[in-house]
């Protein structure tokens, strides 16, 4: 498959899998809708049950089962409390303005501090009941918490039981993409040394190296999303794969090696802008990094690649992980000893050659220690 037929199928999955996922939650809202509807209009006030069916809606379409379970919780442990709130405020002071400045003071002021939404729901929530309590006997607030209850608990079934979303693909695509994105940035840093064109290009690779970051906090909330989508999860023994079914381990890898990428786009750039000529790396050492990066760069990229399908061999990309490694290793040897014999020229920069060849070992060693059984 060519590269331009490849960029124009990719978008084209994309938009599929969007319109699956609009389809998935067309039918969960259809059907946390009429149940909702179905368990509470009976004993509704007027048949009315609005309420239970939107609190439904919100469940239902809730990222995770676990965040469907908790959001309904602090929702409903919310309005409790204001509920609570409202009725001993206006048993103790009426419907009166010094009542909303009593509710106002202990939902905001003396409520728990670390959860600033909650406190704010739990105090409009005493505001509405307080105000409602002036027009219908106090009585008449509880069919809008029973309410809220009933669609919250049809909302977090339907949502449980139902395709319960999975973000498992949508992880491993982002820990993939990171290590790509670092594999590239070390094979073009290896291919610009080789050219000769570390004055030029440094500051463009140190740019590039922290911007990085971007891919790297992306991934890391797809693998937080994706692990928490298999909390509760009914679809998660239909998915098991292997420990790191989320990637979770590679982007824990792939985190350390993004520190070691970003410390040697900064050494080069240093370096390269560095007044003291004395401190200038030498060119054998140079071209010799450069074979180290290029290889170091194939070893990234084929660490996180894409598991292997049915039917194909699993040891094909852990063999050819090993043989990147393997080569940037004798590179590496190679070097330690060109160094520890005095062999390179600019000795004054020996300081340098160690911080690089720091980063760049500490870099393999983690992908090793990651690829061993």
């Amino acid at each position: 498959m060519t590269a331009t037929a490849a960029a124009i199928i990719r978008p084209a999955c994309r938009a599929g899998l969007g319109r699956a996922d609009y389809a998935v939650h067309g039918v969960k809202s259809l059907i946390a809708a009429l149940l909702a509807w179905g368990a509470v209009a009976p004993w509704s006030p007027g048949n009315r049950p609005h309420l239970a069916v939107a609190t439904a809606l919100i469940m239902a379409n809730a990222p995770t089962v676990y965040r469907s379970v908790t959001k309904a919780a602090q929702s409903v442990f919310a309005r409790s409390a204001g509920l609570t709130l409202a009725l001993a405020t206006a048993w103790l002071m009426g419907s009166t303005t010094g009542s909303v400045a009593a509710i106002a003071v202990i939902a905001v002021v003396i409520g728990p501090r670390r959860a600033v939404d909650d406190r704010l729901q739990i105090a409009s929530t005493a505001v509405i009941a307080l105000a409602a309590t002036t027009a219908a006997p106090a009585s008449g607030l509880v069919a809008p918490a029973a309410q809220t209850l009933t669609g919250a608990v049809v909302g977090i079934v339907v949502n449980a039981l139902v395709l319960p979303p999975l973000y498992l693909d949508e992880s491993d695509s982002a820990v993939r993409s990171l290590a790509r994105a670092m594999g590239t940035l070390l094979s073009e840093m290896g291919a610009g040394l080789a050219e000769r064109q570390l004055a030029a290009r440094a500051h463009i690779w140190l740019h590039q190296a922290r911007d990085l970051e971007k891919n790297l906090v992306d991934a890391e909330e797809h693998v937080r999303q994706a692990d928490e989508s298999l909390r509760w999860n009914t679809r998660r023994t239909a998915h098991a794969r292997r420990k790191d079914v989320t990637y979770g381990e590679a982007f824990r890898t792939l985190r350390g090696v993004f520190l070691q990428v970003r410390g040697i786009a900064r050494t080069l750039s240093d370096n390269a802008h560095d007044d003291h000529t004395g401190h200038h790396l030498g060119q054998q050492f140079l071209d010799q990094y450069a074979e180290t990066l290029k290889l170091a760069g194939t070893a990234v990229e084929e660490f996180a690649g894409p598991r292997a399908t049915t039917g194909t061999s699993r040891a094909a990309p852990r063999e050819r992980l090993r043989g990147a490694l393997d080569g940037a290793l004798t590179w590496h040897e190679a070097m330690t000893d060109l160094i520890g014999r005095g062999a390179l020229t600019k000795p004054g920069a020996w300081h340098i050659y160690g911080s690089l060849m720091t980063d760049v070992e500490r870099l393999l060693l983690d992908l090793d220690h990651a690829n061993t059984p």
